[in-house]
């Protein structure tokens, strides 16, 4: 199975920002993302091979990983256990607040890219 380049760029330059996040080579596998609870019990795969490196990135900010500026970067006290959140994603669809009211605080802590 031919990597992808985009995945490539990924898994070489990206992950290195991210906290908590490794990247277990198998080789001649597809790449794809698992998803671990906190007792290390696989919860979800992602596979990754048609994603783009963007899309990617997105998708792994989402799951509330913490990006950091560079790999050596220290990591902020409330991430050092992100993500922290449960999973699946889908369970928290973002619903866009038209009715005025202030959306929950919690926003914050799911987007701490913005």
């Amino acid at each position: 199975a031919g990597r992808s380049p985009q995945v490539k760029a990924f898994v070489t330059q990206d992950i290195p920002l991210y906290h908590n996040l490794e990247m277990k080579h198998l080789p001649g596998a597809d790449p794809e993302l698992v998803l671990l609870g906190h007792r290390y019990e696989e919860l979800e795969r992602v596979p990754l091979s048609d994603m783009t490196r963007e899309e990617i990135n997105q998708l792994v900010q989402e799951l509330g990983f913490y990006r950091k500026e560079t790999p050596d970067a220290p990591v902020p006290e409330e991430f050092q256990f992100a993500p922290a959140k449960p999973l699946p994603v889908l369970l928290h669809p973002q619903v866009p607040t038209t009715d005025g009211k202030t959306p929950p605080k919690r926003d914050k802590e799911e987007h701490p890219d913005l």
